[in-house]
């Protein structure tokens, strides 16, 4: 007979997810997973897979939370720059208890070279982000918010890459104005 699960399985990838945000994949052993997880390395094998599957599974919730977030904070607002806005400083104003910086871009630095399947799913991610910007930024330009002499593709490869760097930016500095700066900077090439 088959036992119940002593714990929530959400909860559990939560902790995984947020210990590969804080450690990196390659520095997160299995013995720090289960330390932290606080389940038996069976539990971990049994409902997750191994190390690389665990991992796979904890990107996929991170890209989930991310979106919602996306959907939630960002597309309600009426002001295309307003939420452009709101984009960049999710990436600065993060809660005390996140590791800093960006799961997505972290894994992008460290695995992507490495690791095809980690590749596809950040690419995925990023073009989420990218999509989110395009709809935006098109939207803007129809309502004369944002300039119209802009390619809209162009546009939303830069206003990305900016967001992507100012993602990595943040795990260096806790310089708040200057990664304000940073965004008003990159929002000032959409008038």
């Amino acid at each position: 007979m088959a036992r119940n699960k002593e714990y929530n399985e959400n909860e559990v990838l939560r902790k995984a997810m947020e210990l590969f945000w804080k450690q990196g994949y390659e520095k997160t052993s299995m013995q720090d997973l289960v330390t932290h997880m606080g389940i038996h390395r069976r539990s971990l094998y049994d409902t997750f897979g191994d190390k690389h599957a665990l991992f796979m599974k904890a990107l996929e919730r991170y890209g989930e939370i991310v979106e919602t977030k996306m959907d939630t904070q960002v597309k309600p607002l009426d002001s295309v720059k307003q939420a452009i806005r709101r984009l960049f400083e999710m990436a600065i104003h993060q809660n005390e208890q996140q590791p800093i910086g960006c799961l997505t871009v972290n894994t992008a630095v460290e695995l992507s070279l490495h690791d095809e399947e980690v590749t596809e799913k950040v690419v995925e991610g990023f073009s989420k982000t990218e999509s989110l910007l395009y709809e935006l930024l098109l939207r803007g330009q129809k309502s004369g918010e944002v300039s119209d002499h802009h390619d809209v593709e162009r546009l939303t490869q830069f206003i990305h890459n900016s967001l992507v760097g100012l993602r990595v930016l943040v795990k260096t500095t806790d310089d708040k104005q200057k990664l304000e700066n940073i965004i008003d900077m990159t929002l000032s090439v959409l008038d």
